[in-house]
C-alpha cells in the first residue's frame, strides 16, 4: 500500500477514535490503554520483521510503569515522567539486548520470557519496595504544572497516547523503509548473506531491540498514568502473550496493524467480559483462532486486500 493512502488511513483512524471517545466518554480509558499497548506492539513488529518473537516484552512495559509509580510522589509532572519511563525502558533494553541479540528463533523468545519472569519475581518478592501483588497506587499527576479536573486529565492522557501513537507510527514507518530497517528482513531470510555484505546483523537486531524497548517503556508509562495503579502482573508472561496476541490480530504488514489489533482486542475484551463474564477468555481465543485460520495477515491484511482488490 502506498504511503499517502496509509497516511490517510492513519488520520482517518485517529479522527474515528476521537469521535468514539467523544460520543462514549467511558471508552476514553479503554482507547487510551489500547493506544498505549499498540505502541508496545510496534516494538514487537520490528522484531517480527527480523523473524524473531519476544515472549517477554512486557518487562519493558512494567519498567516504564514502575518508573512512573516510583518517581510520581517526588516528581508529579507527567511531561517529565513520560520520557523518564521511556529512558529507563531503553536502558533495560540495551542491557538485555546485548545478551539476547546473539540468539535467534526459539532461544531468543525463551530468553526474553525468562528475563521477564525474573523481573516479575523481583517485583512480587520485594514487598518493602514494590508492595508485592498489592501494587503501587500512582500519586496525583500534574500537567505543565497544573492539576486539571479528572475529565480534563482523561482527555489529556488520550491526546498524549494518540499523539505518541502517530509519532511512533511515522518513526517505525520511516525506519522500516531505511537501509537498516530493510536489513531486518535480511536477518529473517539470509542472515549469512548480510554478514558477507559487511552488514553486522547483531548490531541491526540490537538497534531494533533497543528501539522496541523504548516504545515498551513509553507504553508502560502511559498505562501507569492512565490506570493510576501498577502491579507485577504487568511483567507476567500473560502480559507478554497479550502483546503477541495483538500483533497477530492486527497484522505485521504495516505500522497501523498494532493499533488496529490493540483497539480490536480491548473492545472485544470489554464487551465479552460485560456479556459473558466467565468465558471472555474463550471468546478472545476464538477470535485469535479465526484470525489465524481465515485472515493470517490480521486486520490490516484484510483491509490491504480490500484496497488492492478495489484498485
Amino acid at each position: 500500500m502506498n504511503r499517502p493512502l496509509e497516511a490517510g488511513l492513519a488520520v482517518l483512524g485517529a479522527a474515528a477514535l476521537v469521535l468514539v471517545a467523544w460520543a462514549a466518554p467511558w471508552l476514553k480509558f479503554v482507547l487510551t490503554l489500547a493506544l498505549a499497548k499498540g505502541i508496545a506492539v510496534l516494538g514487537i513488529l520490528l522484531l517480527l520483521r527480523a523473524g524473531q518473537v519476544s515472549f517477554g516484552h512486557a518487562m519493558f512495559l512494567a519498567t516504564g510503569a514502575y518508573t512512573v509509580a516510583f518517581l510520581a510522589p517526588e516528581m508529579p509532572e507527567a511531561l517529565l515522567l513520560l520520557p523518564l519511563g521511556a529512558l529507563f525502558g531503553t536502558a533495560l533494553g540495551l542491557v538485555v539486548g546485548l545478551f539476547v541479540a546473539r540468539y535467534r528463533d526459539i532461544f531468543f523468545g525463551m530468553l526474553n520470557l525468562a528475563l521477564s519472569m525474573v523481573l516479575y519475581s523481583l517485583l512480587e518478592k520485594l514487598y518493602a519496595l514494590t508492595k508485592g501483588t498489592d501494587g503501587i497506587r500512582v500519586a496525583g499527576l500534574t500537567f505543565a504544572g497544573a492539576q486539571p479536573a479528572r475529565e480534563i486529565q482523561e482527555w489529556i492522557m488520550f491526546a498524549l497516547a494518540l499523539g505518541l501513537a502517530l509519532g511512533f507510527g511515522l518513526l517505525v514507518r520511516a525506519y522500516l523503509g531505511s537501509p537498516m530497517g530493510q536489513a531486518l528482513a535480511g536477518i529473517k531470510t539470509r542472515e549469512t548473506r548480510l554478514e558477507f555484505m559487511g552488514v553486522p546483523a547483531r548490531r541491526v537486531l540490537l538497534f531494533a531491540y533497543v528501539l522496541s524497548a523504548c516504545m515498551g517503556g513509553t507504553a508502560g508509562a502511559l498505562v501507569a498514568m492512565t490506570s493510576r495503579h501498577v502491579t507485577p502482573q504487568l511483567a507476567y508472561w500473560t502480559s507478554s502473550g497479550e502483546l503477541v496476541f495483538i500483533a497477530i490480530l492486527g497484522g505485521a504488514g504495516s505500522a497501523l496493524g498494532p493499533f488496529l489489533g490493540a483497539v480490536a482486542f480491548e473492545l472485544v475484551r470489554v464487551y465479552a467480559a460485560a456479556q459473558v463474564a466467565d468465558a471472555w477468555q474463550m471468546i478472545l481465543g476464538g477470535v485469535l483462532l479465526a484470525v489465524i485460520l481465515f485472515a493470517p495477515g490480521g486486520v490490516w491484511g484484510i483491509l490491504a486486500a480490500r484496497f488492492k482488490a478495489r484498485a
